[in-house]
């Protein structure tokens, strides 16, 4: 399925853009089909998916044809539910990224503090699910947390699923974010996966890292691109306490420059696995 959240934007555009050619305003659209100008906001804002109105809509403008169908098919895939649904006690942070994952064709990741949570074990996933617990109340349980991993995980790889592509700052591979005999596990992993699935590279972007125009990032990122090219690309900013979305181009740009001298600057995928083996046999020895 496409990401349902991803569809909910695109439906947003189209009927913003359809409304404007049939040169309408909001409340001349809400008199016409009978409903309040709140409702045709909320619509083209991307907060509600309402099928109904959005044949209103089409039929109140006298679309018809083949783009009645396209616009009511993304109606349709706007408003569906994905496997996290059932999964409530995920968290509500790790479904909004299951949910940015589903129908992706690539993503992209800059991660400048942890193992990306794709590729993480499950003792690295609970060693994380306790110590974000002292910071902030969780909004799912330990064992939600860790069956929402592995089903992101699962439709990573499912056949069709997306390409993966990490920047792994060098500071996440050598600061301890779980007991040691964890983090030398999951780096074990790491190194596993990324040497065996060909849809999955990593690099390292090493602290002495020359970037183009010292261009160094601020934050953990990630990108994600649809097969549609009307989809909107999206860039998700991770933070303490929240994750932002962006889909403007004028905002999305700006990271695809940054993940490109990022990825110039990283080491080559055989070099970064060296490194992840050697971080690994360090722990081993301490």
């Amino acid at each position: 399925m496409i990401s349902p959240h991803v569809r909910k934007l695109r439906l947003a555009t189209e009927m913003r853009q359809l409304r404007a050619a049939s040169g309408l305003t909001a409340d001349q659209l809400a008199k016409r089909i009978g409903r309040s100008r709140a409702d045709i906001s909320r619509l083209e804002n991307g907060h509600i998916v309402d099928q109904a109105d959005v044949i209103r809509i089409l039929d109140a403008l006298g679309v018809d044809g083949d783009r009645w169908t396209e616009v009511v098919t993304i109606a349709r895939e706007a408003g569906e539910k994905g496997w996290w649904e059932s999964h409530k006690m995920m968290g509500d942070r790790q479904a909004l990224y299951a949910n940015l994952e589903a129908g992706a064709s690539t993503i992209r990741l800059y991660e400048q503090t942890f193992v990306p949570g794709l590729l993480q074990i499950p003792e690295f996933v609970g060693a994380r699910t306790s110590a974000t617990a002292t910071l902030e109340p969780l909004s799912g349980t330990d064992e939600g947390v860790l069956d929402g991993r592995s089903g992101r995980q699962r439709m990573l790889r499912r056949p069709g699923g997306p390409t993966l592509a990490v920047i792994m700052d060098e500071v996440a591979v050598h600061r301890l974010a779980a007991p040691p005999d964890v983090v030398k596990k999951q780096l074990h992993h790491l190194a596993t996966v990324v040497n065996t699935e060909a849809k999955i590279t990593l690099r390292v972007l090493p602290v002495r890292a020359r970037i183009t125009d010292f261009a160094v990032p601020r934050c953990t990122f990630s990108i994600y691109t649809y097969p549609d090219p009307g989809d909107p690309q999206v860039v998700a900013i991770d933070t303490v306490t929240s994750d932002l979305l962006l889909t403007d181009p004028d905002q999305v740009t700006p990271y695809d420059r940054l993940y490109e001298r990022l990825w110039e600057a990283a080491l080559p995928p055989e070099e970064s696995l060296d490194l992840l083996t050697r971080a690994a046999a360090d722990l081993s020895e301490a």
